[in-house]
């Protein structure tokens, strides 16, 4: 008998920076990656029919798959409902992602840290209680990128993305003060990772952009039980709008994911 899979949630394809990492750490388990596509993008949502969305899905998925472990690949997803999901599934192990604020408070010399997110995790009061639980000492700035999330998964699929636009997106995270500078950036969207290069490439000056997949993958690690041996079954991707596109089919194909389990 098959092992349990690993579930991977994100509303889009962001969460294949999670995936990555989990498969470097678990490479004997079998991963199933879950995109809502159909409700991306998630910061367009009323916060109360998200969480009726997630957490309806979610008794769908768990039904279908009885994973081991469920990683919450989105932090909007996870500021918003993962406490609801602990509650609602609590013979299920949930984990999430979050800012890694306590992190960044911790390595920044300059005391100035941007939070760039998408508006949702900026408004959720979770955001600021970590901000006020582990970075009190600094002054953080949160960024809501109304567009970022869109342009990654524009980027992820191979299309040219306009330089002018990130930069607009990402500026309002450098602040200077006191003839001190930002130094440190957490990425808080698991779609930005993908454009972190380019991050690179137009900031006006050089800063620690922070990656929190490595962290999620290592707390979904030491949850897994020991295997005797690894799993044979192909990890497999599903869309809730059942149609993803060309381009997507192609990214999914070159992750290794078998797409044949949409629509059954």
């Amino acid at each position: 008998m098959s092992a349990p899979p690993v579930l991977v949630f994100d509303s889009g394809i962001g969460g294949l920076t999670v995936l990555r990492e989990a498969r470097v750490l678990m490479p004997e388990r079998q991963f199933v990656y879950i995109a809502d596509d159909a409700g991306f993008p998630y910061g367009d949502w009323a916060e109360a029919a998200l969480s009726e969305r997630i957490v309806t899905l979610f008794a769908k998925l768990l039904e279908k798959y009885r994973p081991e472990i469920c990683i919450i690949a989105c932090n909007t997803a996870s500021t918003l409902v993962l406490e609801q999901l602990r509650s609602h599934f609590p013979d299920t192990p949930f984990v999430g992602t979050v800012p890694a604020i306590k992190p960044a408070a911790e390595r920044t010399r300059s005391g100035l840290v941007s939070v760039l997110a998408t508006p949702g995790t900026v408004r959720r009061a979770y955001t600021r209680d970590l901000i006020q639980s582990f970075a009190s000492q600094c002054h953080v700035r949160l960024v809501g990128a109304e567009n970022l999330a869109a342009l990654a998964e524009s980027y992820i699929r191979g299309e040219v993305i306009d330089t002018e636009r990130l930069r607009a997106e990402i500026a309002p995270c450098f602040i200077e003060q006191d003839s001190s500078k930002t130094d440190i950036i957490v990425l808080a969207c698991t779609h930005y990772p993908f454009l972190a290069n380019q991050f690179r490439n137009i900031a006006p000056w050089p800063v620690d952009w922070l990656d929190p997949a490595e962290a999620i993958a290592k707390r979904a690690r030491s949850l897994a039980a020991p295997l005797k041996e690894a799993s044979q079954e192909t990890d497999r991707a599903m869309f809730t709008s059942d149609n993803p596109d060309f381009a997507i089919k192609r990214l999914m194909s070159g992750f290794g994911l078998d797409l044949s389990s949409i629509g059954h």
